[in-house]
This record gives C-alpha cells, sequence and structure tokens, in this order.
C-alpha cells in the first residue's frame, strides 16, 4: 500500500491518513494523532527541522546501531484500534515490533520502506472509490464527503 494522504474528519477535526492499495482504488483510512499526522505531513511535504522530530531521531538511531527497517504492516482491527508491526533486521536477524500504525507509518515515510496492511484489513475496512475517468482530486473529494458522514465507530466489526 502506499499513503495517500492525510485529511481530517469533519466531526471530530481528528487526523485521518489514508492508505491506498497499489493495484486498485480500496482506500483504508485510519484515524491517528495530530503530532503523528504533523509527522508524516511533514516529510510526504519535504519540510525540515531544525533539529530532529521523534521519528527522525528513530531512524537516525537505527542507521546509528546498523539496522535496517525492512517493511511496515498493519496487522490487524481489533475493538476499533489498528495494530501494526515494524520488521527490523539486526545483524541478519529480523525482529518484529509492536506499533501504532501512525508511528509505523511516519517511520516508512521517512525510510520509504513497503507498507503492507493485512488481507483481513483491507477486507474489513477499506472503502472502494469507482475511479475510473476521474482524476485523484476528485476521488480525494468523494472521500471528503464520505467522511462528511463517517466515525470510527463506524469501522467496528459487525457494524
Amino acid at each position: 500500500m502506499q499513503i495517500y494522504g492525510v485529511s481530517f474528519d469533519m466531526v471530530g477535526k481528528q487526523p485521518i491518513v489514508l492508505l491506498k492499495t497499489i493495484d486498485d482504488n480500496r482506500f483504508l483510512p485510519i484515524w491517528i494523532g495530530h503530532p503523528e499526522a504533523a509527522a508524516i505531513l511533514m516529510k510526504l511535504q519535504g519540510t525540515d527541522t531544525p533539529r530532529p522530530m521523534t521519528h527522525d531521531l528513530i531512524v537516525d538511531m537505527l542507521d546509528q546501531v546498523e539496522t535496517k527497517c525492512e517493511r511496515i504492516a498493519i496487522t490487524e482491527l481489533r475493538d476499533n484500534t489498528f495494530f501494526a508491526s515494524i520488521t527490523l533486521s539486526v545483524t541478519g536477524t529480523e525482529v518484529e515490533l509492536d506499533s501504532r500504525p501512525s508511528d509505523a507509518l511516519a517511520i516508512a515515510v521517512r525510510l520509504g520502506v513497503p507498507i503492507f496492511v493485512a488481507e483481513e484489513v483491507i477486507d474489513e475496512s477499506s472503502i472502494e472509490f469507482d475511479q475510473g475517468e476521474e482524476d485523484n482530486e476528485q476521488v480525494v473529494e468523494k472521500f471528503k464527503d464520505f467522511l462528511d458522514d463517517i466515525s470510527p465507530e463506524d469501522f467496528l466489526q459487525g457494524s
């Protein structure tokens, strides 16, 4: 998947990172915190800070201890909460760390590592837009219209 953008829901003004499948028009909205949204947006927009932000510091630490981030994955949705993992390669051994999706995505955008989402999460929580002849701005507008009437609770299993 790829980070398609960051937006805000119209009801609570909560930031949402929007992931898009690479092969089709399925989108996965994940509600995140304001600091993580800022960290993701700053990197997407190529903005640098005079001092390292937390996610920049993590990336620098990984580099200093010769540890490579291989990938991040959104692994599950449980009780209206997304779970993620960060896979690191340490001296040839892979280590998987539990993470909040927002932190994992902020690291992924800095390192350009692959972003995966469990198929069950995509099946359960993604939204499909028929892009057809429309351009990206039209898809974003449709998604914003969708966000006007949705809340995180709407993604509870069985809803």
